[in-house]
């Protein structure tokens, strides 16, 4: 009797990359967006180029997000779309943070 692992179901959708998540995409871009906020020293924002792996971490969720979408219009739908437009939201605050220190003649 051979034990064969990939027979066993996971048993959440959020572990299995290839199965659709809204909240793996969603934890991941406010992680990211959090992680931003901390690289970049909010308050006093500085510098700070490893910001750019939370923008395309945070690219990467909302493409996760993405892949929820359904064809046909739903109340499931607007509640993506709603959460695609937090996402946008979001990676401009991280685009925001990551340029603003940046431009020295605003």
């Amino acid at each position: 009797m051979a034990s064969d692992l990939s027979s066993f179901p996971m048993p959440y959708a959020v572990f299995n990359l290839r199965a659709r998540s809204l909240v793996r995409g969603t934890v991941t871009v406010l992680g990211s967006l959090l992680a931003a906020f901390v690289l970049s020293g909010f308050p006093h924002a500085h510098p700070a180029w490893p910001i750019v792996f939370p923008a395309f971490t945070a690219l990467w969720g909302t493409y996760e997000t993405l892949r929820c979408l359904r064809l046909r219009w739903s109340f499931y739908h607007g509640g993506v779309l709603l959460l695609l437009y937090m996402d946008v939201m979001a990676l401009a605050m991280i685009f925001f943070l990551l340029l603003f220190p940046y431009a020295g003649w605003i």
